[in-house]
């Protein structure tokens, strides 16, 4: 396996199996930790729902999120702006962790399709 193997997890996210680290898909930035919540290491911007989708009438029934109800969470990689993810949640709840990795197995596989087109080269 050569030192930049990486994986594509999201749009714009990688794992780098050699450094076991996040990669920004635009920019190359190295995020952060693998084993950790790539969340943890991108910007954050929590916005008012209202700036989001504004009011569609000006009446009690707007069709806007109330912000005592939602509240839209922007992620952004720290080297290029890219935005990464956006989470709708309600006030006071936590970040939701919605990637873990199995490092082990992704080389495994990496390994086997390597192992695959090597054959084929042959």
């Amino acid at each position: 396996m050569n030192g930049e193997q990486r994986i594509a997890i999201t749009e714009y996210l990688d794992v780098d199996l050699a450094s076991e680290q996040w990669t920004c898909r635009r920019c190359d930035a190295a995020l952060g930790d693998a084993a950790d919540d790539y969340k943890r290491h991108l910007l954050i911007h929590d916005r008012d729902p209202r700036e989001v989708h504004p009011a569609r009438f000006a009446t009690e029934h707007s069709y806007a999120p109330d912000p005592a109800w939602c509240r839209i969470v922007e992620f952004y990689c720290p080297s290029c702006g890219t935005q990464v993810e956006t989470e709708y949640l309600p006030p006071g709840h936590p970040l939701t962790r919605d990637i873990e990795i199995d490092l082990a197995s992704l080389r495994r596989i990496a390994a086997e399709r390597a192992g695959e087109r090597a054959e084929e080269a042959r």
